[in-house]
């Protein structure tokens, strides 16, 4: 499968609940942070919920 590279591009100061868990879920807990993920229905799911967090590309 495809992996992404998901990086926290803004603060999550002030954000709702369910942001902050989803970026804390994929262990993005301060700004610059990235993590490399296979992507597949569930991590597309986090991103849709934080898109205008965090930057995303491939990583292959």
């Amino acid at each position: 499968m495809a992996k992404v590279k998901i990086t926290l591009k803004k603060s999550l100061i002030g954000r709702k609940e369910n942001q902050i868990l989803t970026c804390k879920s994929l262990a993005l807990t301060k700004i610059g942070d990235s993590k490399v993920v296979e992507n597949n229905p569930a991590i597309e799911g986090k991103i849709n919920v934080i898109a205008h967090l965090v930057s995303v590309e491939n990583a292959d």
